[in-house]
């Protein structure tokens, strides 16, 4: 590495977004957030959008951020978000429509009757990913079954990362860790899984190509040019699904770890050379998710800290407002190992009441409900520390190798009580961080496409250079060996996703 260079990551996820400068310099990468903002679902009538317009044109004031800030010319800018969300193009490259969240309502019918028309196991074996009623499949089905005249009239279907770079390049393409999210990319294949959309009646003339990390998707369009006088900067895909450039920079060596991308959502998995599509996957409802270099995510979706922030914000609209440290601090007050939920269970999925719903599920499940803020939180907590044990014994079976380290990356890795308590429950040492890891992976694979650096270990290592982490030690406890054998009778008797 010579002089410094700068790169652009824009990091879109389900509460906010931001962008972020990266600077790399000798045998550093030091981070600048330039500009932040909100996002989060729009609710009309019984439907539930994403302000796509909002989210363009806080990537535009990110652009105008950077020649605000700085002189040095950007070598390159990159884009991720969430996975499963699209929007349509009309034959003149115009957007039908806002797009629908992954939470809507009208998806939650639709994963049955897929199962009605193709079996599970067809679907599978053709996709690898987990069954979820949030997958872009039972979105685009839920088009279909619904009338959505937007679905006749589309020329072209691009992921929630895949429409803003066309935006920013006049290139439409989609990359390749976003589009295995939606559970219509067969990963042996490498390539669409057209076949399974027909048999759904679902069009596959709307399906675009698919691009490698990495890949340099055009230069700045020129009105972006001119607006912004940036000059005619290279746009590069990262992994452009959110979770894919979290995961390219876990500062690991060797296979013998997990990765947590801890935030809205918990995903959980290894990173294998090829997919495992086998019985026990799809048993377990595993995943088999898109990487950097043709790898693929081998991964758990579980709830994550949404079931936190749901509870924030119903706390919010009651009148208090509280910050994550002060509901931290609530849970570690409150007393250990009293009653669990499965955070996948179906209820917990859309917004709502949800500390009435945790309750609802505990005394459904024969539980004492918990009471009080903090011992709803821990109630949470340490529900989610015991289905990532489920969830890492798992791996370790189709994996066929013991998986020593948990690398949990991402916000979560900020909430230092989630982090001990699985600690304790795996019985594994915990490392925590870089929180930055998606913005970190974003610039890294910017930096691997112009040459700055080479390769993706060369990369791990010069993250595990410049970022902090904090190790977390298994603490000794017989309580967590019994919540554990109570989550396991409650897993198994919940209809979960």
């Amino acid at each position: 590495m010579g002089e410094s260079s700068r790169y652009l990551a824009f990091d879109l996820g389900a509460e906010s977004g931001r962008a972020v400068v990266g600077t790399l310099s000798g045998e550093q990468l030091a981070l600048e957030t330039i500009h932040r903002f909100s996002n989060g679902p729009v609710r009309v009538f019984d439907g539930l959008y994403w302000d796509v317009l909002h989210l363009w044109s806080q990537v535009q004031a990110g652009l105008l951020a950077y020649r605000r800030d700085y002189e040095a010319p950007l070598q390159g800018i990159g884009l991720d978000t969430w996975g499963v969300d699209f929007a349509l193009l009309d034959a003149n490259g115009q957007l039908l429509g806002n797009p629908r969240h992954y939470r809507d309502p009208r998806n939650a019918a639709m994963l049955a009757l897929a199962l009605e028309r193709v079996p599970r196991e067809e679907i599978f074996a053709a996709t690898g990913i987990q069954f979820m009623q949030l997958n872009s499949l039972y979105q685009l089905l839920a088009m279909r079954e619904h009338g959505d005249s937007a679905l006749d009239q589309a020329r072209k279907l691009l992921m929630m990362p895949d429409l803003l770079n066309y935006w920013l390049t006049g290139t439409a393409a989609s990359e390749f860790t976003v589009a295995t999210t939606t559970q219509f990319y067969d990963p042996r294949a490498r390539d669409w899984a057209r076949d399974l959309l027909r048999r759904l009646g679902l069009p596959t003339d709307i399906l675009p190509r698919v691009l490698q990390p990495g890949t340099v998707l055009g230069p700045l369009a020129r009105p972006l040019v001119e607006e912004s006088g940036l000059g005619e900067v290279p746009v590069i895909l990262p992994a452009t699904h959110d979770t894919g450039s979290a995961v390219a920079a876990v500062p690991a060596v060797g296979s013998g770890y997990v990765y947590l991308s801890s935030g809205t959502w918990s995903l959980i998995g290894i990173e294998a050379p090829e997919p495992i599509i086998t019985p026990e996957a799809l048993a377990y409802n595993f995943t088999n998710e898109g990487g950097i270099g043709g790898t693929y995510r081998v991964l758990k979706n579980i709830m994550g800290l949404w079931l936190v922030q749901e509870c924030r914000r119903t706390w919010g609209l009651e009148g208090e407002t509280l910050s994550y440290d002060e509901i931290t601090a609530l849970a570690e007050a409150a007393p250990a190992f009293g009653p669990l939920v499965e955070p996948d269970a179906t209820g917990f999925i859309a917004p709502g009441d949800m500390p009435a719903r945790i309750q609802a599920f505990c005394e459904r499940s024969g539980q004492l409900a918990p009471r009080s803020r903090g011992e709803i939180v821990r109630c949470a907590l340490e529900s989610l520390a015991c289905k990532y044990r489920w969830a890492v014994e798992k791996l370790e079976c189709m994996a066929g190798r013991p998986l020593q380290v948990i690398h949990i990356v991402g916000g979560g890795s900020q909430n230092r009580l989630l982090c001990q308590f699985t600690a304790d429950a795996t019985h594994r040492p915990v490392v925590a961080g870089p929180v930055e890891a998606t913005a970190i992976g974003n610039i890294m694979m910017q930096a691997i496409a112009r040459g700055h650096i080479g390769t993706l270990e060369d990369g791990r290592r010069l993250v595990a250079r410049s970022f902090a982490t904090q190790t977390y030690t298994p603490r000794e406890d017989d309580g967590w060996e019994r919540a554990y054998d109570r989550f396991l009778d409650i897993h198994r008797s919940t209809a979960a996703i």
